[in-house]
């Protein structure tokens, strides 16, 4: 699975957001210096999606606040994505009239 990412370094919680464009949007406490808040922000998403850390891979920008992310083998999704996916199925299923 392949993820892009608005990130939020210094935030008051560890947290996901809704999605922003084709983004979504993800907080961390951990601020932004030399790539600590990365770092933290893969630890907490690999337990948001039932994965180790070694699983999640930053393709891009580890040192900017839009980043790609690439997650092998999801065990989880969180709740903003399983909507999001359950909306995109509901609309590709629709029959043409």
């Amino acid at each position: 699975m392949v993820l892009n990412i608005l990130s939020t370094p210094s935030a008051k919680l560890n947290a996901i957001g809704k999605p922003k464009g084709n983004q979504l949007k993800v907080s961390v406490t951990t601020a932004p210096v030399a790539g600590r808040a990365t770092d933290h922000m893969v630890k907490f998403l690999a337990e948001v999606f039932g994965v180790s850390a070694k699983d999640i891979e930053v393709v891009f920008a580890r040192m900017n606040i839009n980043k790609q992310l690439r997650i092998k083998s999801p065990k989880m999704l969180p709740a903003v994505i399983s909507k999001h996916l359950s909306q995109d199925m509901k609309m590709f299923n629709k029959p043409n009239l």
